[in-house]
């Protein structure tokens, strides 16, 4: 597991662009690039100031460290420790994810940080013999599949970014922070 970590670190500033539509460029987002900038650490000021388009030409990116990496270790736990209870918890997780999460102009999806947390109970009071690869299934695909369906309910017409980053920089701390807590499950069980 800490193989994974590291590779996942290494790998969170690497993206794959997979897909790219139209979005609206919304009106407010000049005023707010400087601050949405700051936080995400995402250039956005010189995007939306070199443009004079009212859209953006929106690229959706695959994170190697937030999104690749960790879907191939969950579908690696799936075929070779199937756990049905991860499944069903996971189920759980994409609502949870899905209701959370929020789309932020020129930022795309976002997920709360401790968003993977709420699979740990479950895992810990229905699996509790296999908490650890439970907790990574439940955790990281209920993260994924969420961030894709947030991705799907974006209304184009009102919100838009440059870049959608799936596992990049809206998810990828959530993301960490569950495989950060399955991986401690799996040392002190």
């Amino acid at each position: 597991m800490f193989i994974l970590l590291v590779l996942m670190l290494v790998g969170a500033n690497i993206e794959i662009p997979v897909s790219s539509f139209k979005s609206r460029k919304p009106q407010t987002l000049e005023r707010d690039a400087m601050i949405l900038e700051e936080i995400y650490s995402v250039p956005l000021v010189k995007d939306v100031s070199s443009s004079m388009k009212l859209a953006f030409n929106t690229v959706v990116t695959l994170n190697l460290g937030g999104f690749i990496i960790p879907f191939i270790m969950m579908l690696f736990l799936i075929v070779f420790q199937p756990d049905f209870v991860g499944l069903e918890i996971m189920l759980i997780m994409i609502v949870a994810a899905t209701l959370l999460s929020d789309f932020v102009n020129g930022i795309g999806v976002v997920m709360p940080d401790y968003i993977g947390l709420i699979a740990v109970p479950f895992a810990l009071i229905f699996a509790p013999e296999n908490a650890a690869a439970v907790t990574f299934v439940a955790g990281i695909g209920g993260i994924l599949l969420g961030n894709l369906t947030g991705l799907l309910m974006v209304d184009r017409e009102n919100n838009g970014s440059a870049f959608i980053n799936l596992g990049g920089v809206g998810s990828f701390k959530a993301i960490y922070v569950t495989t950060v807590v399955a991986t401690l499950i799996s040392w002190f069980m």
